[in-house]
């Protein structure tokens, strides 16, 4: 659990500190979420942008997304709940079973490490309301940023082969996951998450127990974690206890009103029916996005010279196709080059050389597509929730 003095360990030899101009998108962020814009490091983790304190939530700054792999002490923090037990590695049991198992049993960490072919992935963890922040008008929420997200090497046990251990029944409908946190007072809905039984037993689905060649930050999930790449945040249980196979749709609060779109606003392929109602539907896959990470707003760049307009791209793992950037405003662009190709539910990077001809204001934007055709907006797709915030960026330079 995060205690305020644990919490006040962190800030101890000066880690604390105001925001720095052009870190976080400050100019587009309503004064509410701009003001809780403070530098703070959590215990084992560098300095990152507090959005809440209890339960913790962490952004992590622009300049971490000039890696395309996230370090550990980098990486942002997410919580639903605000008692956040620290659990030995000795002590940890993950439950599996469930009315659609036919044979229910518990492992130990060392038996999950062992006992099972260890799968790797390199995949992005992004918050589903990433850029909520940047919303307008201003819906309620954590009020992220750009740095909801993250980028891991992540490895453990595919969770269709600890099911298979379990016996899946025929009538499986859905695979429900509970973690150690829990609410502040008991009325708190417990924070439990589902998934389809057929993303279930997708090979890159794991019970994950290292990320980045270590064991799992305890503020990012330590012991085991589950990651559902291509699939927003939500579904990505941290601490997870217990794994049930169900006959019918989970039906607690985190499922039938939180974590909910409305029906036809986004381009959505991997759907999950089983919790679909008449007029909204669950959030799943990420969509399309980009970001620009090399240049801040109002920056002033020499005339005649090189300026290297770089970021990153990601989807929900269909694959980047291609980005284009844009010097004057979205009237032209030019396609950038994209960079290594880490796995198709990886960050891809990208870059433009850009030289300004001459002195003047320059609006630069970029857009990522992806294999299937989809593309990032220019104007926001507005939802309640501030969810899917993949609207191109707007960066207005100077040349001098």
């Amino acid at each position: 659990m995060l205690s305020r003095r644990v919490f006040l360990q962190g800030l101890a030899g000066g880690s604390a500190s105001m925001m720095l101009p052009g870190i976080v998108r400050g100019a587009q962020i309503p004064a509410g979420a701009a003001d809780s814009a403070l530098m703070l490091a959590l215990p084992g983790k560098k300095p990152l942008i507090k959005r809440a304190f209890r339960p913790p939530n962490f952004e992590s700054p622009l300049d971490t997304f000039d890696q395309i792999i996230t370090p550990n002490d980098r990486f942002f923090v997410r919580w639903h709940l605000a008692s956040i037990p620290r659990i030995a590695a000795g002590d940890w049991r993950l439950r599996v079973g469930g009315g659609a198992a036919e044979k229910p049993f518990e492992l130990t960490l060392d038996q999950l490490r062992q006992e099972f072919e260890p799968a790797e992935i390199v995949a992005v963890c992004q918050c589903s309301g990433n850029r909520r922040g940047l919303s307008d008008p201003h819906v309620p929420g954590v009020e992220w940023s750009v740095g909801a997200m993250g980028n891991a090497r992540w490895k453990g046990a595919r969770l269709k082969d600890v099911l298979a251990r379990a016996g899946l029944r025929a009538d499986a409908l859905e695979i429900a996951f509970n973690g150690g946190d829990s609410g502040a007072i008991d009325k708190t809905p417990d924070f439990i998450k589902s998934i389809p039984v057929w993303k279930a037993l997708d090979e890159n689905t794991l019970v994950a127990y290292e990320m980045n060649g270590e064991p799992l930050p305890h503020w990012n999930g330590f012991p085991a974690r589950i990651v559902v790449p291509g699939w927003t945040a939500t579904y990505w249980m941290k601490q997870v206890i217990s794994i049930e196979a169900l006959t019918k749709p989970e039906s607690g609060f985190w499922m039938s009103a939180a974590y909910r779109v409305p029906k036809g606003k986004f381009p959505l392929i991997d759907r999950f029916v089983s919790q679909e109602g008449e007029s909204n539907t669950p959030i799943t896959e990420m969509v399309v996005n980009s970001l620009i990470t090399s240049i801040h707003e109002g920056q002033r760049i020499p005339v005649g010279k090189e300026t290297l307009v770089r970021g990153i791209a990601w989807d929900a793992g269909y694959g980047i196709r291609s980005v284009e950037v844009s010097v004057d405003g979205g009237n032209t662009w030019q396609e950038a080059l994209l960079e290594q190709d880490m796995g198709r539910y990886s960050f891809r990077a990208w870059h433009l050389a850009f030289v300004p001809p001459r002195a003047g204001k320059y609006l630069v934007m970029a857009r990522a597509t992806n294999r299937q055709g989809s593309t990032q907006t220019f104007d926001l797709i507005f939802n309640p929730a501030g969810y899917h915030n993949n609207v191109m960026e707007r960066i207005a330079l100077e040349a001098v």
